[in-house]
């Protein structure tokens, strides 16, 4: 990038001042993809969180903060005050995952597509390119701003109950213990998170509206509910079924993942772990699939 080295005025008969302009070669420091991808990350992040943006762009972030730290909060502070919680015999963490789920897809649906649909309709994407980013950098930056705040809203419920059982004493009993469940409670975060945004990507790829990228991820999800559960429940199909819901899929496998299980008329209780696992990992897989490929084809205007 160039800039000013100088400016030498002088005037004209008529008094109008000519400015002669000298240029001399950028020398500052250059961070290349990596400081671009780092930049875009943390302006997506501020960008689907309201941050510098107008009030109204914050409302939805909130109340999924809200949504989703109530009944963490609520528990916590009953383990703290009567300490009978304690070791989950009531509440255990994949139960708060479980309580988590509507804000994980409020955001998957009402806030996260912001992040890459505002690009393409302010026709901010070909500027993107036109800079050290390409196709996949700029996706992986939109990726990893989206992860990161899933991740928050994931896991800063069950760290938050983890905390607060360890203030109550009724934690982890040792030190490597208590690390032990906040690594579990980290990779549960993680695939819950993982599947969630790939989803939420994949429904803000194909189009450049909002509105009908949150439609999308919603009918994804809920409808696989919806169908999983009359397959499962009223035409009496295999519980197999219920790895049409991506959510339930997700959560069951981050559940087997803490090692805890599942009540029982959860319909993939009973189901391998291993199968679990390549469910949860074929519904990352399809909405990663889905975004690679839209944006392999999108043309840059």
């Amino acid at each position: 990038m160039n800039g000013p080295a100088n400016s030498n005025a002088r005037s004209s008969a008529d008094g109008t001042e000519i400015h002669d302009r000298g240029y001399r070669k950028y020398e500052g420091s250059r961070s290349g993809v990596v400081g671009a991808v780092r930049s875009l990350t943390w302006q997506t992040i501020r960008s689907i969180l309201g941050m510098g943006r107008p009030a109204r762009h914050k409302v939805f972030p909130v109340i999924v903060v809200v949504i989703a730290a109530l009944p963490a909060v609520v528990f916590v502070g009953v383990a703290i005050l009567f300490r009978d919680l304690g070791d989950g015999s009531l509440v255990n963490y994949s139960d708060l995952f479980g309580f988590s789920v509507l804000a994980i897809l409020l955001f998957a649906a009402m806030v996260a597509p912001e992040a890459l649909v505002r690009d393409r309709r302010d026709g901010m994407f070909s500027l993107y390119l036109s800079t050290p980013l390409t196709r996949s950098s700029y996706v992986g930056a939109k990726v990893g701003a989206v992860l990161a705040v899933m991740m928050i809203i994931a896991l800063g419920p069950v760290l938050l109950a983890l905390l607060g059982y360890t203030v109550a004493g009724d934690g982890p009993p040792g030190v490597v213990e208590w690390l032990e469940v906040f690594l579990k409670l980290t990779a549960g975060s993680l695939l819950i998170s993982a599947v969630m945004t790939a989803l939420a990507m994949a429904g803000a790829s194909v189009t450049d509206r909002r509105a009908f990228a949150s439609v999308a991820v919603v009918l994804v999800v809920l409808g696989g509910t919806t169908v999983s559960s009359i397959l499962i429940n009223v035409a009496d199909f295999s519980n197999a079924y219920g790895f049409l819901d991506p959510l339930a899929t997700a959560g069951e496998a981050a559940t087997r993942i803490l090692g805890e299980v599942s009540d029982e008329s959860q319909p993939l209780s009973e189901i391998d772990t291993g199968v679990v696992a390549l469910a949860a990992a074929a519904w990352f897989a399809a909405g990663a699939g889905v975004v690679g490929y839209k944006y392999r084809k999108l043309e840059a205007t």
